[in-house]
């Protein structure tokens, strides 16, 4: 069972071995849970590297990454959600990704680990910077 949300920043954190990689070391073996769409804005960095998408998930899967994530498909319930969450973030500029990924912090009930500060400040949830 998830214990927490991952966004893809603290994926991205423990992917490229940055700062915070012990915590989401640490996330990935108690269980956690990511969106679809957060999952996209992983392997579209990796693309960004040089990294196809097919051969991104194979190195997410032969290395057990995958399997430590319960990937969430995005519906039309999250679609609902994050257009909501817009008016209440816009301050903080969030994209649609970070939306996704609070949206399925609501749903789930789950902390959120990220390594994007700014989200310390949303009053609503229980973030975890990783840094």
């Amino acid at each position: 069972m998830a214990k927490a949300v991952l966004d893809a920043s603290a994926l991205l954190a423990h992917l490229f071995d940055e700062p915070g990689n012990s915590v989401v070391i640490d996330a990935l073996g108690e269980g956690v849970v990511m969106s679809s769409v957060n999952v996209a804005e992983v392997l579209t960095k990796l693309a960004e590297r040089g990294i196809a998408a097919d051969e991104a998930l194979e190195q997410l899967g032969s290395t057990g990454v995958l399997e430590a994530i319960e990937v969430v498909d995005f519906g039309l319930r999250d679609a609902c959600e994050v257009a909501r969450l817009r008016q209440s973030t816009a301050d903080l500029g969030l994209s649609l990704g970070d939306r996704a990924c609070l949206a399925l912090a609501l749903q789930t009930g789950l902390p959120m680990l990220t390594a994007d500060r700014q989200w310390t400040s949303l009053q609503s949830f229980h973030v975890r910077c990783i840094r």
